[in-house]
C-alpha cells in the first residue's frame, strides 16, 4: 500500500475513535527512517487505547497490516505504531505538548485533508 495512503487511514482511523489534534506529516525529504508521522491525541488512557486498538484492528482486518513494533502499550501516556513507512504516535494531550513532536519536524510539511462535501438535498438546492 501507498504510504501517503497508509497515512491517511491512520488518521481516518484515530477519528474515529474521536482522537483529537490529528495531524500528519510528510518526512520524507527529512527522515531516511520513515515517510509520515501521524500524531493524535488522546484524553485518557482508556482512549489511547481504545485509539491505538482502532488503528491495529482496522489495518489488521480489513488490509492484513501489522505494525513491525508497537511501543507503549503498557501505562504509558504515549504510544507508537511503526508501519515503516508511517509511524503513529497516538499521545496524552500532556505528554504531546511536553515533547513537542510537531516542533521538533517544524521542517515536515503536513498532509492537508480534503474534506467531504456534504451534498445538498433537494430541498437546500
Amino acid at each position: 500500500m501507498d504510504s501517503k495512503k497508509l497515512a491517511l487511514l491512520c488518521r481516518e482511523f484515530a477519528d474515529n475513535k474521536k482522537a483529537e489534534n490529528i495531524l500528519v506529516l510528510d518526512v520524507r525529504k527529512l527522515s531516511s527512517v520513515t515517510d509520515y508521522f501521524v500524531i493524535a491525541s488522546g484524553t485518557s488512557q482508556p482512549h489511547l487505547r481504545a485509539i491505538v486498538e482502532e488503528i491495529h484492528s482496522k489495518l489488521r482486518d480489513e488490509y492484513d497490516l501489522r505494525p513491525a513494533r508497537t511501543d507503549g502499550g503498557g501505562s504509558g501516556s504515549w504510544v507508537v505504531l511503526d508501519y515503516f513507512d508511517v509511524i503513529v504516535h497516538v499521545m496524552h494531550a500532556e505528554t504531546r505538548t511536553r515533547y513537542d513532536l510537531e516542533g521538533l519536524w517544524n521542517d515536515a510539511k503536513p498532509v492537508k485533508i480534503a474534506k467531504l462535501r456534504k451534498k445538498k438535498t433537494p430541498a437546500e438546492n
